[in-house]
């Protein structure tokens, strides 16, 4: 006994309807369509320098007073706010942006929170990497002068 054939319609549906996503996805891309600037109202904001110290450590400044830092992150720990700086980083030199042009942290009334490179165009959303990763950002937006 053989197999009747797969009906050959429904082969031909399937092929239109993964043909039609890969289109639509690429027109997307390409043109941008579907992106959208977030409506939520900014609710705090702050433009942060940081600072590769000697000892390893990465001191945090607010761009309005650099004379004191907000933070400093100790040599080997937060290896989230480093590896998400040192890849912003990366980006400045490879299009050869000005290193001393602040990042912007910004907090929105629906809880997002981002970092953008004003001189590269990247904005990261922080929420995606998790609360623990978010919250390390996050305290920079309140933090204080360190004395």
């Amino acid at each position: 006994m053989s197999k009747p054939p797969f009906p050959r319609g429904i082969l031909m549906i399937a092929a239109a309807t993964v043909t039609l996503s890969i289109v639509t996805a690429a027109v997307g891309r390409l043109t941008g369509a579907g992106n959208s600037a977030p409506t939520a109202p900014v609710i705090a904001s702050r433009d942060l320098l940081f600072r590769d110290q000697p000892n390893g450590g990465v001191a945090v400044f607010d761009a309005a007073d650099t004379s004191v830092p907000i933070d400093i992150v100790a040599p080997e720990t937060n290896g989230f706010l480093r590896a998400t700086m040192r890849g912003l980083a990366r980006q400045r030199l490879r299009q050869d942006a000005d290193r001393e042009v602040p990042f912007r942290l910004t907090g929105f009334a629906d809880g997002r929170l981002t970092l953008a490179d004003p001189t590269t165009g990247r904005t990261v959303e922080m929420e995606a990497f998790g609360i623990t990763n978010e919250e390390a950002f996050a305290r920079l937006l309140t933090a204080k002068a360190r004395s």
